[in-house]
């Protein structure tokens, strides 16, 4: 694919770090859109947005980095080396849940209502940058024979090349795209705080488990199992999502009947 978007001279414009950044402001911008509705300033949403993408890259690069701890071990520089790609979605989503909530605890904002805020723009910003993972060639899939099946051919793309493999960054994609949408629609729909960015969890959780199984890189499987780290993380967001959604339910229709 293309690595990098353009080069002139020293001058290096990488596509992944471009499509992550489209992905990072396109979601703070329907964030925004969302928050003039619940009469959440725009001001407070941009200072949440700012915390969420730096605790959203740490902890998305921290995990991709104790994933492939054999590689960087040895290459400790190349930790620092973001925009080649390499960032784990579940990992920084659990660093932003708590930065997020300690922001929330400080000023005394609802924890549910925020988080119902920056669900749909999570998602689609997440589907957007997973664009850049194409282009760069991280997150590859398993060698394949299907129709649809990717080639990588360009010498600078980290996957591996001249061999069919599952367009995993795709599938990706098109998920974030699709929890958007059905987030957009449950949010026109809402009946409690909270309802939002639960549902985003488990939909997320759920691609997540299946996606992994198309993954083609190191994933850093469980001792003894064939589950990764990133299907065990995701499995524990899953469960913990589907018992609070169901406590919400049931205080909700404990409301209507009283």
């Amino acid at each position: 694919m293309y690595p990098n978007l353009i080069s002139i001279g020293s001058l290096t414009i990488p596509t992944y770090g471009l499509f992550v950044a489209i992905g990072f402001t396109t979601g703070l911008l329907v964030s925004v859109k969302i928050g003039r509705k619940e009469k959440i300033p725009p001001q407070q949403v941009m200072d949440m947005g700012f915390i969420i993408i730096l605790l959203g890259l740490i902890g998305s690069r921290l995990s991709y980095v104790l994933l492939n701890w054999a590689f960087y071990r040895t290459h400790p520089l190349d930790i620092l080396k973001v925009w080649e790609g390499g960032l784990v979605f579940s990992g920084g989503l659990v660093v932003v849940l708590m930065g997020l909530g300690l922001y929330i605890k400080g000023h005394r904002l609802s924890f549910w209502k925020i988080g119902d805020l920056w669900a749909p723009g999570a998602a689609l910003g997440q589907g957007i940058g997973r664009i850049g993972c194409f282009m760069a060639g991280c997150c590859f899939g398993k060698p394949t024979q299907m129709p649809w099946a990717v080639v990588f051919t360009n010498p600078d793309s980290l996957a591996p090349l001249d061999t069919p493999l599952h367009p995993t960054q795709i599938y990706a994609a098109l998920s974030g795209l699709i929890i958007f949408i059905v987030l957009m629609i449950l949010h026109s729909k809402k009946r409690f705080e909270g309802q939002i960015v639960t549902w985003f969890l488990i939909l997320h959780s759920i691609a997540r488990i299946i996606l992994e199984r198309f993954r083609g890189d190191d994933r850093g499987f469980i001792p003894g199992t064939e589950m990764t780290m990133t299907q065990l993380i995701a499995t524990l967001i899953l469960i913990a999502s589907v018992a609070t959604l169901l406590v919400m339910k049931t205080k909700q229709q404990s409301k209507i009947q009283t």
